[in-house]
């Protein structure tokens, strides 16, 4: 598994958006099918909400790639 720790400047940022930003999916498109396909975890478990506010501490898993937000 493909770890990355992303830092963010604001509060939260969008679950789909912090796929996109942290290069995990290619286009914000591939990212919003990626969520609503249920295909996300969030702390370990399956989101399917794109607009999900992402805070440092949280964990996100996509396919073989975690992001761990800072």
């Amino acid at each position: 598994m493909k770890k990355i720790e992303t830092a963010i400047t604001t509060e939260f940022i969008k679950l789909d958006s912090l796929l996109k930003f942290a290069g995990a999916a290619e286009t914000g498109g591939e990212a919003k099918e990626a969520v609503q396909n249920g295909e996300v975890l969030y702390n370990g478990e399956v989101c399917t909400m794109r607009g999900k506010k992402v805070r440092p501490g949280d964990t996100v898993t996509y396919g073989d790639i975690q992001i761990t937000v800072r």
